[in-house]
């Protein structure tokens, strides 16, 4: 009886994987071994194996085997390096074209050029092709591991061009339909042409209205639709409406990983994504625009303070309470702006809908100012008056400008996280980039201008001051 493949979901492996390797076993053996071990944990080994054991294992697995193995590295240029150049091309032809984009580009310019000289012309047309696109368009994640049928095929004829085509890609789950000039025309779940009798008609089976995207649309406009649909590939077509490629269910769940990478970054008002290794100047370069611009605004929030120093000269004790409302208004504007870039994900949302769901949020942020400003009423006015041993109707002054500020603070706060963004939006840029630190500076801004404005009309003027 077969043995089970054992699960690395929630266990180090690196240890068995390394003492399998490591043993006298012939290779056969040890190659049964590790065929028990995902591609994964068996990457996860190759930092604690020696440069001779590694050898060994590349040797003893085969080059098809080994290339699963480096998709799934991090650092694969340390390992490459340890490979003869022709060793390492003959990898790199077993790899699908998007993981085999993504070690060459892990490499120094001179040793990229020579390991794809030395690739045979069907990896490079592949190669060249995928990297015909940019990093934003869906064609530069795409693979050529699919199974492809002419629709003019008998049921049988399809089985006999799946089978053969089987042995070089593993993307069988659907099978892709083209005419006889290469475009496109539907796709065949596999179990559907499995179980179609001979004499059925492939025409029957072919589904006419499988998605599709093309090569050169923008990730981001057509991500989430891809998303939507959960199937395990979607075919990628040419201005042509040829089929070019497949966007496989890992690449949808890579791609929206990094999306929401950079939405996080950008969400902290910073460019792009750092890694751990990046150097001084090049992190310096992502974050030190946005910090100069959230500093000018800083600033103009301390301008405004200052025409405000008569007043919290004669009210010093009022200052106490600023920080409460510049968090709070800042917490609520960090939190519409995180709903709204989720709604603006939807490419379909009507104008009408836009309008709705500001007016919602408005509502949300006036409410929730509304029960934050009664409870800081209550609050506020007790401390204040046995803190300061002012009357209780003083006391109670005091606190309802702070209610009142917290109220028009938090409303703003809402209406400044949507609109924001929605304006980004429209000029056709990342709303993402519309930062939480951005619309909390906004939102201090108004916080001070209403806080300290209440306290000069009604504090000086009905205590005298």
């Amino acid at each position: 009886m077969e043995e089970e493949k054992i699960s690395s979901v929630s266990k180090d492996y690196s240890s068995e994987i390394a003492e399998i390797i490591r043993s006298n076993l012939p290779a056969d053996e040890i190659r049964e071994k590790l065929e028990q071990y995902h591609e994964n944990d068996i990457a996860s080994t190759l930092e604690f194996l020696s440069k001779e054991e590694r050898q060994k294992l590349y040797r003893i697995l085969g080059n098809e085997k080994v290339s699963e193995i480096f998709a799934y590295l991090d650092d694969v240029e340390d390992y490459i390096g340890e490979l003869s150049n022709e060793k390492a091309a003959d990898i790199i032809e077993e790899m699908d074209v998007d993981d085999a984009i993504d070690v060459l580009d892990e490499l120094e310019d001179d040793k990229k050029e020579k390991l794809i000289a030395l690739l045979d012309d069907e990896a490079k047309k592949d190669i060249v092709m995928v990297q015909s696109f940019t990093e934003e368009q869906i064609g530069s994640k795409m693979t050529t591991n699919y199974i492809c049928i002419k629709e003019k095929s008998s049921v049988k004829e399809a089985m006999k061009s799946l089978i053969e085509q089987a042995a070089d890609n593993d993307n069988v789950s659907t099978i892709y339909v083209v005419d006889d000039e290469g475009k496109y025309a539907g796709a065949i779940e596999l179990r559907e042409l499995i179980i179609a009798r001979a004499t059925t008609e492939l025409e029957d089976i072919i589904i006419k209205s499988y998605p599709y995207v093309y090569g050169d649309e923008e990730i981001e406009n057509c991500i989430n639709e891809i998303k939507d649909y959960d199937e395990d590939s979607i075919p990628v077509l040419d201005c042509q409406n040829k089929l070019i490629g497949v966007i496989t269910s890992s690449d949808i769940l890579e791609v929206v990983h990094e999306q929401a990478d950079e939405d996080y970054v950008k969400f902290a008002a910073v460019t792009d994504v750092e890694d751990i290794n990046e150097p001084l100047i090049k992190s310096l370069k992502k974050r030190t625009p946005w910090i100069f611009i959230l500093m000018c605004l800083g600033m103009l929030v301390s301008t405004v303070t200052g025409l405000f120093e008569g007043t919290i000269k004669e009210l010093a004790y009022i200052v106490c309470f600023q920080s409460l409302i510049l968090d709070m208004s800042g917490n609520g504007g960090t939190q519409t702006l995180a709903i709204t870039l989720r709604v603006l994900d939807r490419e379909d949302l009507s104008t009408k809908e836009k309008f709705k769901f500001l007016f919602k949020e408005m509502r949300v942020g006036f409410f929730n100012g509304l029960i934050m400003g009664l409870i800081c009423f209550i609050f506020m006015g007790l401390f204040v008056k046995f803190r300061n041993g002012f009357n209780y109707h003083h006391s109670f002054v005091v606190s309802g400008c702070i209610s009142i500020a917290c109220l028009v603070s938090m409303t703003v706060a809402s209406i400044m996280g949507c609109l924001i963004p929605m304006l980004f939006k429209k000029l056709k840029k990342d709303p993402a980039v519309a930062s939480g630190p951005m619309i909390t500076t906004i939102v201090d801004l108004v916080s001070v201008i209403t806080y300290y404005g209440m306290a000069s009309l009604i504090l000086i003027k009905m205590f005298h001051y």
